[in-house]
């Protein structure tokens, strides 16, 4: 380890700067409990070299440089520095079969089922098996390639809602997009040097150099041994093979959901696949609402909405993950620990989602859109590209209307700064989170659920997250329109058995101290009328059932 060469990155005066390398033992930088858990993956991964990551606007460019060089990811003009990338059509979406939970005994990560029948509440993995794939994937993975060191918080740097990481990656793909998705760098590095506890997160792609097979779209990866693994018991992450945000950007669904809902199970708090947003009613009156939708079923388009009523207003604190804990006077409170949002492009539009589409006019990372001659990006829902602008799909190749496949792939993604939204709510950087009125669940119902409907407390409410469904959507691998069960939208994210989490729920009603419940509904925006026309977001169906909700009798 002694003689293995690591580029240091310092900063000075503020401006991150490469000044030469080092051994790992010499970076007085690193804290020891990181320093270990880098000396291992080193160890482990077999890495040419090893980057720290400050952060800094000068190394982000320097990242995004590199992958243009490398041909990850095309510069488009037409907007101020933002990026396309097009992965292996083979790792476009999170792989659910490929997703699991490492614990001593199967009962602590999913309800044993009778005959021996699959789960369909999570996945589990044995030690020893684990030890084994491990075995089989991890060392010398990264040969020849930089591993990337990211020091990471889920949520402000300086609330006490939030929860810090270490990622190392093979990936500046990843190291680009967490700069998006998380507050990364030095800021995180100088809290964990005074002994903040973090979740050890460990990802490669897969294709260590040489290489056996030549890359796709220039896109590294290892589709048949992907595997992404989750040890609550020692919070740790290990996600292998895949480039895909929702296996490689272990912030998001991996430490925000899995880990950490089994993080606030043992501490009394929720983490929750929920967006977040306050509305303000025409007298004036606030309230902030949390709401649980699986992925693709308008999370974004509702968190983002622009009112059709007048005199209401619809503010964004976060459009996909929630953390809430009841604060010392009962209510309960939340924060998005997130730093960006990382989209589904197509249906997203001038008409569906203006809010969105302002933010993502600047500093994104685009990734399986398709692209105009003129140097924008383009996806199904948009107006047609002007005349003489010409399209390219998301293989890269001509495309026009009418063409069997898609111009851009159904899970498409945009990864934009949160700050960039228009409607970002002014708390939502709040230390002490914001204060949740009400808990909406909904799903997408074509027929048989109602729009809007209240339970009548607590425990009923509790009862309507677990029996929701859901048709498939593209953000995992589904095909075809199947109803699914999804509870509490947290199907694929359950980082501990089902039923303790239902337990975990419940126990909010008699938790010790005061305790304002919030009210729970169930909504339904996608319910289709005879004509099959959908009801979006758009409409001011939402609005009113929030207001009857939050300000009617």
């Amino acid at each position: 380890m002694s003689c293995l060469l690591l580029g240091l990155i310092r900063r000075r005066g503020g401006v991150g700067a490469s000044v030469g390398v080092r051994s790992l033992a010499s970076i007085p930088s690193l804290p020891p409990a990181v320093a270990d858990f880098v000396k291992g993956a080193v160890d482990e991964c077999k890495p040419a070299n090893v980057h720290v990551v400050t952060g800094s606007a000068e190394e982000s460019a320097h990242i995004l440089a590199g992958l243009e060089k490398d041909g990850m990811v095309k510069r488009l003009p037409k907007y101020e520095n933002c990026w396309l990338a097009r992965t292996d059509p083979k790792d476009v979406a999170r792989v659910e079969s490929k997703t699991v939970i490492v614990t001593k005994n199967q009962r602590d990560t999913i309800p044993v089922p009778n005959g021996g029948a699959k789960s369909q509440l999570g996945s589990w993995m044995s030690e020893g098996d684990f030890q084994k794939a491990r075995q089989d994937r991890f060392p010398g993975c990264m040969a020849g390639r930089t591993m990337y060191v990211i020091p990471f918080s889920m949520g402000p740097v300086g609330s006490p809602l939030s929860k810090f990481g270490v990622q190392v990656t093979d990936s500046p793909y990843v190291v680009a997009s967490m700069g998006i998705m998380t507050r990364m760098g030095t800021p995180v590095m100088d809290k964990l040097a005074q002994g903040a506890e973090f979740v050890r997160c460990q990802h490669s792609l897969g294709r260590p150099f040489p290489l056996k097979a030549p890359l796709v779209n220039s896109w590294p990866c290892n589709p048949e041994k992907v595997l992404i693994s989750h040890l609550p018991d020692t919070r740790q992450i290990l996600s292998f093979g895949s480039g895909y945000g929702g296996n490689s950007l272990l912030g998001k669904k991996c430490f925000a959901l899995r880990i950490a809902s089994r993080i606030a199970k043992d501490e009394g708090w929720l983490a929750e696949h929920m967006l977040i947003l306050g509305i303000t009613n025409p007298q004036g009156v606030k309230r902030y609402v949390a709401a649980a939708f699986p992925s693709a079923c308008g999370k974004t388009n509702l968190a983002m909405m622009k009112p059709a009523l007048p005199g209401w207003t619809v503010e964004c604190v976060g459009d996909d993950i929630a953390w809430m804990k009841f604060d010392s006077q009962g209510k309960l409170r939340a924060i998005n620990p997130e730093n960006g949002f990382f989209g589904v492009a197509p249906g997203t539009s001038l008409k569906t989602n203006p809010h969105a589409m302002a933010t993502i006019a600047k500093n994104t990372v685009f990734t399986n859109v398709g692209e105009t001659s003129d140097g924008g990006v383009w996806w199904e829902g948009l107006d047609p590209p002007a005349a003489g602008v010409s399209l390219t799909d998301w293989h890269g190749k001509s495309w026009k209307a009418g063409d069997s496949g898609p111009c851009a792939h159904p899970n498409s993604r945009f990864c934009t700064p949160a700050v960039q939204c228009p409607i970002i709510d002014p708390q939502w950087e709040s230390d002490e989170g914001v204060p949740i009125d009400a808990i909406i669940f909904g799903g997408r119902r074509p027929e048989g659920v109602p729009l809007v409907y209240e339970s009548f407390n607590w425990r009923h409410g509790v009862f309507v997250g677990a029996s929701m469904r859901s048709e498939a959507t593209a953000a995992a691998e589904y095909k075809g329109k199947v109803i699914m069960h999804d509870p509490f939208a947290m199907r694929p994210f359950f980082g501990y058995n089902f039923g303790d989490y239902l337990a975990h729920w419940l126990s909010m009603e008699t938790r010790k101290g005061p305790t304002h419940l919030p009210k729970i509904f169930h909504v339904n925006w996608f319910r289709k009328d005879p004509t099959v026309l959908t009801l979006l977001p758009l409409d001011p169906v939402p609005v009113l059932g929030c207001s009857w909700g939050l300000f009617g009798p």
